[in-house]
């Protein structure tokens, strides 16, 4: 079968390519500011997590969750136990109802979708050829995809919306033995699984709008023919939470669990499927937030970067009058962005550590100055070579 694809080549002129990289200039500018703002705000965001983890790390109580002790009324405590409910949930579309913690409606369309490939090549003289390839190719998509936003749209026309759209729908009370469990712990539970699909005989599905409904595998199919599927058919499939052993970390609020609001500022409310005990729990979010702290660092560096580039642009435009010598301008501001990213990065980094952590920060400080005296005085102390013999 023959890719379905549309290509297209543009041309800039070497005055319209400068002024787009001295236009671009204002927007890396911006870009490089966003970066420094992130990475500052990340610092900030990672202590106040650390300290608020810590904190709860030193007052949690670990108590059974078979009955509400009053001595423990506003602590953060620990539990583990079965997480149920008799609460049942339905589908008011598809005609299902379960008992569960939650169920799970999940409704794709067949649609085309674009993809966009493209290659530049320099000209002598400045300027630069673009070719691009758009290829379309028939997907399953929760998301409605705008096919009027296509390079080509015509012959890849999708409908507007979707007819039926994705739900979760959550029970409103789940109990931890004796403990009701807080909206924020019941959201936490996401471990779903398959639940068969309707008796499509018994179902009224209104997104069927005529279309045949049938069972295909582990889904409801809303159209024609599953082995051979159109643009707008639908397929539905259904999943659920069901009653699990899990360990919990909350503020005890009466019978309830809620969110502990700790002095260094983060609240807190964890769950986990399985029983751990407190310590683990802790020491996993401990991970997760050097992790999450190292992932914007990084990004950060990156929008940094991508800032400078950006700056820098007009000299590369500039020496693209012969492309040999715009490469390796190109090459040179690449370099040159990347360690301007760096050194801001870090140092962007290192002040936010003298404000959220000036002890740390003058401690290390501290330990580098003595590093450096000794190593100063192991010079001066060195004895002078000796003289070569004849």
């Amino acid at each position: 079968m023959p890719a379905d694809t549309y290509t297209e080549v543009t041309s800039r002129s070497w005055g319209s390519k400068l002024g787009s990289s001295i236009k671009g200039v204002f927007g890396g500018l911006v870009i490089a500011a966003l970066g420094v703002a992130l990475l500052w705000w990340n610092e900030g965001r990672a202590v106040t997590t650390a300290r608020g983890l810590k904190e709860g790390a030193s007052v949690v109580v670990s108590v059974a969750p078979d009955r509400v002790d009053a001595a423990n009324e506003g602590k953060l405590v620990h539990m583990t136990g079965v997480a149920a409910t008799t609460s049942m949930l339905s589908d008011p579309d598809c005609s299902i109802q379960v008992q569960a913690i939650a169920l799970r409606r999940t409704v794709e369309m067949y649609q085309w979708k674009e993809e966009k490939k493209s290659e530049t090549k320099k000209k002598l003289g400045g300027g630069d050829e673009t070719v691009t390839t758009y290829s379309y190719s028939r997907v399953w998509s929760e998301e409605a995809i705008d096919s009027g936003a296509f390079k080509k749209p015509e012959g890849h026309a999708n409908p507007a919306t979707l007819p039926l759209s994705s739900e979760i729908w959550r029970a409103n009370q789940v109990m931890l033995g004796a403990f009701s469990m807080g909206s924020g712990l019941i959201g936490q539970m996401k471990d779903f699984v398959p639940l068969p699909p309707p008796d499509p005989t018994r179902t009224s599905v209104p997104a069927a709008r005529g279309r045949r409904a049938q069972v295909s595998g582990s889904s409801l199919y809303l159209g024609p023919d599953p082995g051979n599927p159109q643009v707008g058919d639908l397929r539905l499939s259904f999943s659920q939470v069901l009653p699990a052993t899990v360990s919990v970390i909350a503020q005890q609020t009466g019978g309830s669990l809620a969110a502990y609001q700790t002095k260094a500022g983060p609240a807190i409310q964890m769950l986990k499927t399985g029983a751990f005990p407190a310590e683990a729990m802790f020491k996993a979010a401990m991970q997760s937030n050097r992790m999450i702290t190292w992932l914007l660092r990084l990004f950060g560096f990156f929008l940094v970067f991508v800032g400078l580039k950006a700056f820098l642009g007009p000299l590369v435009a500039l020496g693209d009058v012969v492309p040999f010598i715009g490469n390796i301008i190109g090459g040179g501001t690449s370099l040159v962005a990347f360690l301007g990213a760096a050194v801001i990065s870090l140092v962007v980094i290192a002040l936010a550590w003298l404000v959220y952590r000036p002890v740390l920060t003058i401690g290390l400080l501290a330990v580098a100055l003595v590093a450096l005296v000794l190593i100063l005085r192991r010079r001066k102390a060195s004895p002078p070579p000796l003289p070569a013999a004849r």
